[in-house]
């Protein structure tokens, strides 16, 4: 990978880390406990979705066709709840806070690809 790309790369990483961090002031039971676990939290997140989550994406296209696309917002929740289980101070206490955790993350993360697609 080039040296730009990986400049994006961890732009975009610690972008995601910040909305993580603005996602825990926000959504009750979503906590985050700091910047480094935010930022390890942003990775596990990331390895998660392009790995187990792209997987289940595939699995279940034709929900998704169905439902509009919503339930790729299931698949994040569930890796969102994955990820707390594996980062120590990351922490998600149910589906609701996931899956709203999700919307946001989904929402800011529109706005962080805009952003580093022009940097």
């Amino acid at each position: 990978m080039e040296k730009y790309g990986m400049i994006k790369l961890l732009i975009h990483w610690l972008l995601s880390a910040l909305v993580l961090l603005i996602i825990s002031q926000f959504v009750p039971g979503f906590q985050v406990q700091g910047l480094q676990p935010a930022l390890v939290a942003a990775l596990v997140i990331g390895l998660l979705n392009g790995t187990l989550g792209l997987l289940l994406k595939i699995v279940t296209f034709p929900i998704s066709i169905l439902t509009l696309g919503l339930f790729l917002l299931v698949i994040n929740a569930l890796m969102i709840l994955l990820a707390s289980r594996l980062v120590t101070g990351f922490h998600v206490s149910g589906w609701i806070p996931a899956l709203w955790g999700a919307v946001v993350l989904a929402l800011l993360g529109m706005g962080i690809h805009a952003f580093t697609r022009r940097a």
